[in-house]
C-alpha cells in the first residue's frame, strides 16, 4: 500500500502542475474589470483555433487525472 500511495502522490504532484500550466496557456475570455471600464477590447471572441482546442482537450484530461488521483489517494488512506 506505501507504494501505490507513494505513485499517487507522485502523479497529484505532476498532474497539479500540469493542470497549472495547462490553466495558464489559455487565452483569455474577457468579461473581468478591465472590460467594465473600457480596457478590453475582443475580437473573434467565439472563434479558437485547432491550438486551443487541443489546450482544452489536454486540459480536460489533465483534471480528470487529478480528480481521479485524488479520490484515489482517499481510498488509499481510508483503506490503509
Amino acid at each position: 500500500m506505501n507504494v501505490v500511495r507513494i505513485v499517487l502522490q507522485v502523479l497529484l504532484v505532476l498532474s497539479s502542475f500540469f493542470l497549472i500550466m495547462s490553466i495558464l496557456l489559455h487565452k483569455g475570455k474577457g468579461g473581468g474589470l478591465s472590460d467594465m471600464f473600457g480596457g478590453g477590447i475582443s475580437s473573434s471572441a467565439g472563434s479558437s483555433g485547432v491550438a486551443e482546442r487541443n489546450l482544452d482537450r489536454i486540459t480536460v484530461a489533465v483534471a480528470i487525472t487529478w480528480t481521479i488521483t485524488i479520490v484515489g489517494l482517499g481510498l488509499v488512506a481510508k483503506l490503509g
